[in-house]
């Protein structure tokens, strides 16, 4: 990752420089094929789009709009909150079976409110407005609040006959990705992000140290001798490596250079945390926070910088794009890995010609 300042709201101007997100980083590591129907060719495939989904935009919004308002006493913090959601959801048109069942989503929604506010909200709120003091300009409160990270590609090689020629022209790619909000920790910077749940996050829910585990399933995932196929918590390293670079960037148009960067994961929708009485029509929730920054940092490359990086996770992030740039979509090298994981649940099999050579292909 560079140092250079990038403006998150830019479009790409400079020749041999493309734009990813992380939505799409996602979708190349469990299969390139995938990756090239949904994002290069722009067909339809399934609608990923859940009712989950809209309801925690209708709590991410509650959330950074009381926010936004200043309060950091608790009481006045969980009041604007639930004014703001019940405004929301009054507009809500999702088809519920009974009046019943939408009184009772409602319920579940406002508990978890409250847990935010509970368990993390008045502190985030006094950091919100301590940053709000501190920095000279630029916004701090989203929802949706992008960054990005200008990543340099490795030189490639192409063949030419019997000689091999590098490329020596600069290239780069821009990755966006997206905070709700970011707030002041002591010395320190930190993105928030609402998620449904921390499922996905796999052995980073429960580690906090990459030399414990995460560093060795983060490079099996890429030898092709290892039984390891985790493209969704690899994602999540890439996803931080990205955050906390766009995080720097932020920090500069803040006027806040020279702070650390911290990323940090709230799940909205998790109904393992959730207790409901059916008879008092009542129900209570906890919210279960992750800092995804210890895990992502190697203290060798920190003890050199003195900034949250790291340098394995760095360097495959710009291998990736580099073969996402270059249009290396052929997934044959992983196709056994992929046709176990990745096609199951894929909306593009219909029209995948290596699903269907698999399909009706003659054995012997």
């Amino acid at each position: 990752m560079t140092e250079q300042e990038t403006d998150p709201g830019s479009g790409m101007d400079g020749p041999g420089v493309e734009t990813l997100d992380v939505d799409s980083l996602e979708t190349y590591l469990h299969c390139p094929r995938r990756y090239e129907f949904a994002h290069v060719d722009d067909l339809e495939g399934s609608d990923d789009e859940t009712t989950i989904d809209d309801r925690i935009g209708l709590l991410r919004t509650a959330i950074c709009d009381a926010l936004r308002r200043g309060d950091t006493d608790r009481e006045a913090l969980a009041d604007a909150a639930r004014e703001r959601l019940a405004t929301l959801w009054g507009d809500h048109d999702e088809r519920f079976h009974s009046l019943a069942q939408r009184r009772h989503e409602r319920r579940v929604l406002e508990a978890t409110l409250e847990a935010y506010v509970e368990t993390v909200g008045v502190d985030h709120a006094a950091g919100v407005e301590r940053l709000t003091a501190e920095a000279t300009a630029g916004e701090v409160i989203g929802p949706d609040l992008p960054l990005s990270s200008t990543v340099s590609l490795p030189e490639t090689e192409t063949e030419t006959g019997a000689e091999t020629e590098t490329e020596t022209e600069a290239k780069s790619v821009t990755i966006d990705a997206s905070v709700d909000y970011v707030y002041a920790d002591g010395r320190s910077i930190v993105g928030v992000r609402f998620v449904p749940t921390l499922r996905s996050l796999g052995l980073l829910r429960y580690r906090s140290d990459w030399e414990r585990g995460i560093a060795e399933r983060f490079t099996d995932h890429f030898d092709p001798d290892a039984d390891v196929f985790d493209p969704t918590f690899v994602t999540s390293l890439f996803e931080t490596a990205v955050v906390i670079d766009g995080l720097r960037n932020r920090c500069q148009q803040l006027g806040l250079e020279d702070r650390t960067c911290r990323y940090v994961q709230i799940p909205l929708a998790d109904r393992s945390q959730t207790a409901i009485n059916w008879v008092r029509e009542t129900v209570e929730t906890s919210l279960e926070t992750k800092d995804l920054t210890d895990g992502y940092i190697d203290h060798h490359t920190y003890g050199m910088t003195h900034e949250h990086r790291n340098r394995t996770v760095d360097d495959r992030l710009a291998a990736v794009a580099s073969e996402m740039a270059a249009g290396a979509f052929d997934p044959t090298d992983r196709w056994d890995e992929i046709s176990d994981h990745a096609c199951p649940d894929c909306g593009y099999t219909v029209c995948c010609q290596d699903y269907i050579a698999e399909e009706v292909r003659f054995d012997g």
